[in-house]
């Protein structure tokens, strides 16, 4: 069941692009990160900027702990669910994990839009949880002026499989198993602008379950690992070098890049959060001569939803992983390698 109702208009933010910016958020959690951890139980905090917290269980195994919600970043209020639902999970699955359970975050403009629409939401996040294998087991809502949703989610891993964003090594091979570009998508479809053709696209990419995380964890050839989101793929890749004391040297040519989104690229249809996520981190970011400045200036740091798994792959195993991607049905994309950390973070040839 959809409506006709299209809630991109009533929220001023779209999916993880409704992020606070890299800059501000640092500053926010300044002065509450931890660097060692009060509970010797707390393998994983936020000391780190990794995409969830883990938690030692004692018996072998680990909890992983998580939460993420958005602004609608599609019309479809059943879609809208599912996009929130799979980019949720996605931080479990990021780090090694299998979601176990979920409790549902609604925020909503009752005076705006009806409860029957909000149901569909909660609809589309079931569907996508039944796909990931769990329930919704509760939540809690809350009245507000512009409609957002997302879950907090646990899972479980082997305490071996826990795969983090800052244990890259010199010399692994960067892999990406979806392509860039989805923030242009959505901006077009807010502008009004984006094709049908291209709108199948946007949903099949923004509701693609990172599942093939969790086989991840079990690759000791994988040795770090996160997902893109609303920093884009730039400012994920920096926390990861940087996290790892290394340097990112990717090819250009080589990153993934959602055709359809060079249509709008030409029209200057780019979000918001692009200009904020580039702000934030260029300084450490050197793009060569060779490469189109200004496209990579628009897709790069472009805000990715339930984006694709980064990272980083002992050199010597990379066709191993790619071939266990294909076995998957997933098409992971080699884009670069890390080198020892030199003057900028992010080397773009």
């Amino acid at each position: 069941m959809t409506t006709s109702i299209k809630l991109t208009q009533f929220a001023k933010g779209a999916g993880c692009g409704c992020k606070i910016s890299p800059a501000v958020l640092a500053n926010i959690l300044g002065s509450s990160r931890v660097d060692a951890p009060l509970n010797a139980n707390l393998l994983v905090g936020n000391s780190s900027n990794d995409d969830a917290a883990v938690y030692n269980l004692g018996n072998g195994s680990a909890l992983i702990v998580t939460a993420d919600f958005f602004m609608p970043i599609v019309d479809d209020a059943f879609t809208f669910g599912q996009v929130a639902a799979a980019n949720a999970l996605s931080d479990v699955y990021a780090m090694g994990g299998k979601p176990i359970t979920a409790i549902a975050i609604l925020g909503w403009p009752i005076d705006k839009l009806s409860a029957e629409v909000a149901a569909l939401v909660m609809d589309g996040a079931k569907q996508i949880c039944n796909q990931a294998g769990i329930v919704i087991s509760g939540g809690h809502t809350i009245d507000a002026p512009e409609p957002f949703f997302g879950l907090s989610v646990n899972g479980i891993t082997d305490l071996a499989n826990i795969k983090q964003n800052n244990t890259a090594k010199e010399g692994d091979v960067i892999l990406l198993s979806k392509p860039i570009g989805v923030g242009i998508l959505a901006t077009a479809q807010k502008r009004g602008v984006l094709t049908s053709a291209h709108q199948t696209i946007l949903i099949e990419q923004l509701t693609q379950l990172n599942s093939f995380g969790e086989l991840l964890g079990k690759e000791n050839a994988v040795h770090a690992m996160t997902d893109v989101t609303g920093f884009g793929l730039l400012g994920h890749l920096v926390e990861m070098s940087e996290g790892s004391g290394l340097t990112a040297e990717i090819n250009y040519a080589a990153v993934p890049k959602l055709a359809a989104a060079s249509e709008y690229i030409k029209q200057s249809i780019i979000p918001d959060a692009t200009y904020r996520n580039w702000n934030a981190y260029s300084d450490k970011v050197n793009i060569a001569p060779t490469v189109d400045a200004m496209e990579a200036f628009m897709l790069l740091p472009d805000p990715q939803t339930n984006g694709g798994l980064l990272m980083a792959v002992d050199q010597n195993k990379v066709d191993e992983i790619v071939e266990l991607g294909r076995m998957q049905g997933i098409e992971l994309y080699a884009m670069g390698k890390f080198l020892a950390q030199q003057e900028k973070v992010i080397i773009v040839n």
